[in-house]
């Protein structure tokens, strides 16, 4: 029996666990990260698709009830009344719908500001234990 034996074509690399942590972490992020716009890409998408589908909806309700409703002979003072108060209503949707917008943007600025004065803040800390290590390593290698 013959025993095969592999001879590397170089000499094998040193490996550490801070390099392969940090290389395997950050392949992982920037995959995720590449597919952040096409996932919300097709979540807008989707979204968009309802709200069509909400007012295909509504414009069929429209047609297929538009004769009855106008052989009912409503009076026309009702109607207006209704009209001011379906545009009361439409108004105050408008207006949430800008403001939940405008705060979900202010939202996302302050998570942003906040995410970046950690990171600022995780940058600052390591360097101080870099350089308190560095002096350890030092003390220790000097005796």
């Amino acid at each position: 029996m013959t025993k095969v034996e592999s001879k590397p074509d170089k000499q094998e690399e040193k490996l550490s666990i801070c390099d392969i942590m940090k290389e395997d972490t950050s392949e992982i992020i920037k995959k995720m990260e590449s597919q952040m716009p096409s996932k919300f890409q097709n979540y807008s998408d989707v979204y968009t698709e309802y709200l069509h589908m909400l007012d295909d909806i509504f414009g069929t309700c429209y047609i297929a009830e538009k004769e009855f409703f106008d052989k009912l002979n409503i009076d026309q003072g009702i109607l207006r009344q209704m009209k001011q108060y379906s545009e009361s209503i439409k108004r105050n949707y408008i207006e949430n719908i800008e403001m939940s917008g405008k705060l979900f943007d202010d939202y996302v600025k302050m998570r942003i500001s906040a995410i970046k004065s950690f990171d600022n803040y995780a940058h600052i800390m390591m360097e101080s234990y870099a350089k308190m290590l560095s002096q350890f390593n030092k003390s220790i290698t000097s005796d």
